[in-house]
């Protein structure tokens, strides 16, 4: 029997896509990375590795800062 683990490897989406600059000005890839709520996914959820899970959640507190993303979603 396999380990969950390796039936469910994803890969990393930016690792894969060779994506060079994750911006906060990117909405559009940001996107993917938060729920319907506007919540930050997890990493499990998300299938980013753990430096892009870093680089992605801080392009998202900034996004929201400077007003292309929302805080919350109604």
């Amino acid at each position: 029997m396999p380990t969950p683990q390796a039936t469910k490897e994803k890969g990393c989406f930016i690792c894969k896509n060779a994506v060079k600059n994750v911006d906060y000005k990117d909405v559009d890839l940001l996107k993917r990375f938060a729920s319907a709520q506007g919540k930050i996914t997890p990493k499990k959820r998300s299938g980013t590795c753990t430096k892009h899970q870093r680089v992605v959640a801080n392009a998202i507190k900034n996004s929201r800062i400077m007003g292309f993303m929302p805080f919350v979603v109604e």
